[in-house]
């Protein structure tokens, strides 16, 4: 179990063998407002800069603010795995009656409309020691649930591969029931080169003289920002142009509801603080065309959200912006960039030429009878086995 995070006082991150073998693990339910206080948000930070899979969404700058807006009744349980008084991992999971439509009660990862990732964040090391723990909370506290599911899971790297190690060993049924893969930009080449493999010559003399006909309207720069410095802005004419567009008339934008709105303020403003956010603005005489908002979890990073001014839809400044977006290949401390987007996107593919697969898991949990249930569920879903 070595290799995981020691947390120094400050709770900053040093390498060193921890766990101990005498360390004694526990999953307790832990409520936000624990979670939020100095010491232990500090110890959740530290968690998200040694997790072995990043997930932007379960840091402490992202999931508090997606609690105070769309838990209300605190109906999530927040399961941290603890261990010498530090946290080593850390799941958001509710109770849910209904299965994609369908009357089956069930314990699930919380995932919500804006929430692209449901990895659990764990400790380098403490992969297999978080799958038992949980897998044993979710035995005991089943109710009236017949399995656990976990959504939006990443279906390689360490994470997963303690899961199958686990269930193997436990000898216990689960069942990928969904699988998709998503736009991933992982290369060692530079922008300029990775764009000149990922698109032919005409679309990228295309793209270029769609900038030079933007450019004769008037002064056209490109900005970038990795800190705070005014993001409540920034932030505004973010909401301002996503509301103007498509989203805003399908009722999607993140200001067309007063929740996912203040989500996306403190989110930002968290993420800014943090220097765990990457702003990119394509503007014309000082009037934003296209906006991207990028969430920088080293090594990887995820494109959250993005908008742009229907009114210059003829310059296609969605792929001017992608195509600026590529400079994310200059960070040293980034190696990867998880898109966010759905299977097929009909812009950001064409960009980015690497997949990444995500699925959707359900595990066997409680007694005989309930894990009999489960296999007849699984076998109707066609799930196949993990």
């Amino acid at each position: 179990m070595a290799g995981t995070a020691l947390l120094r006082e400050d709770y900053s991150v040093s390498e060193t063998e921890w766990p101990p073998a005498t360390a004694a693990f526990r999953l307790v339910e832990r409520t936000p407002a624990e979670l939020a206080a100095p010491d232990a948000a500090a110890r959740w930070d530290a968690l998200a800069g040694w997790a072995s899979t990043p997930n932007p969404f379960y840091e402490s700058w992202y999931l508090l603010p997606s609690l105070a807006a769309l838990d209300p009744r605190g109906k999530v349980k927040l399961l941290c795995l603890e261990a010498d008084g530090l946290l080593a991992g850390l799941l958001p999971v509710r109770s849910e009656i209904s299965y994609y439509g369908y009357p089956f009660p069930h314990l699930r990862n919380w995932a919500h409309a804006n929430c692209f990732l449901g990895a659990p964040l764990v400790a380098r090391g403490c992969e297999a020691e978080f799958w038992r723990a949980l897998l044993g909370w979710a035995d005991r506290n089943a109710a009236g649930a017949v399995f656990l599911h976990l959504a939006h899971m990443p279906l390689d790297g360490t994470l997963h591969g303690a899961l199958r190690e686990v269930l193997a060993w436990e000898g216990r049924q689960a069942a990928l029931v969904q699988r998709e893969e998503r736009a991933l930009l992982k290369t060692s080449l530079s922008p300029d080169a990775y764009l000149e493999s990922a698109l032919k010559p005409k679309r990228r003399s295309e793209l270029a003289r769609k900038r030079r006909r933007l450019s004769d309207l008037g002064t056209l720069a490109i900005s970038r920002q990795v800190d705070a410095a005014g993001i409540e802005e920034w932030t505004n004419r973010f909401l301002e142009l996503e509301r103007g567009g498509w989203k805003g008339r399908a009722r999607s934008a993140m200001a067309c509801s007063s929740g996912t709105e203040s989500l996306f303020r403190e989110a930002l403003h968290g993420a800014a603080k943090r220097g765990r956010l990457d702003r990119l603005e394509l503007s014309l005489d000082g009037r934003p065309v296209a906006m991207m908002t990028t969430f920088l979890t080293p090594p990887g990073a995820f494109g959250f959200k993005t908008a742009f001014d229907e009114e210059f839809a003829r310059f296609s400044p969605g792929a001017l912006l992608q195509q600026e977006a590529l400079s994310l290949l200059d960070r040293g401390d980034i190696l990867w960039c998880d898109s966010c987007a759905a299977a097929d996107h009909p812009l950001v593919d064409h960009f980015w030429r690497e997949r990444r697969a995500i699925g959707r898991i359900s595990v066997a949990i409680g007694g005989p009878l309930r894990r009999t249930g489960f296999a007849a569920i699984a076998r109707a879903e066609k799930g196949e086995p993990l």
